[in-house]
């Protein structure tokens, strides 16, 4: 997703939506602006592992990808249909409202 607003800016609020949405973060890599953080679990839900990276596209717009990972088995495959996808959504959810 590309944002209108300056990679310094977009990093800051990278690492305080994941501070706001109670993840743990396992990496962090400032100089390539890269973080991997893992989700808490919950009522049916397994941890994920959230990977984000984000891309100076020029001085005013920046690229962040998210990709995020949940461990497979057949039960977590059942139960998990779409973890990832709401994990990710949650993410820009709460990376907007801070850049806003």
């Amino acid at each position: 997703m590309e944002m209108d607003f300056p990679l310094d800016r977009v990093w800051k609020a990278i690492s305080d939506a994941i501070l706001s949405l109670d993840w743990n973060v396992e990496f962090v890599d400032d100089k390539n602006h890269k973080v991997v953080a893992k989700t808490k679990p919950g009522l049916m839900a397994w941890t994920s592992t959230v990977t984000i990276e984000a891309v100076s596209v020029n001085d005013k717009t920046t690229r962040v990808a998210v990709l995020a990972e949940i461990t497979v088995t057949t039960i977590t495959a059942i139960v998990s249909f779409g973890q990832a996808r709401q994990r990710i959504d949650s993410f820009f959810r709460q990376l907007s409202k801070l850049l806003a």
